[in-house]
């Protein structure tokens, strides 16, 4: 199979739904930024690529117990 563009979304608009849900950078490495949920202090790394694919985001919305992103 192959895959569509849609199948990824940028960094970005991947980080816009997570500061809306109030988790917040904790700390930013080289390859990975790990963000943080102080509601239920959940944490999740985010790969720090230009795209992430959208199955990838939703793991981490998982991981952070919010919604994931449309």
């Amino acid at each position: 199979l192959a895959r569509k563009h849609s199948d990824r979304r940028t960094r970005r608009e991947l980080e816009r739904p997570l500061a809306r849900y109030g988790c917040q950078p904790l700390r930013e490495g080289s390859r990975h930024s790990l963000f943080f949920n102080p509601e239920n202090e959940r944490t999740s790394t985010i790969p720090r690529h230009k795209e992430v694919d959208d199955f990838l985001s939703r793991k981490i919305c998982r991981d952070l117990k919010i919604p994931p992103p449309r």
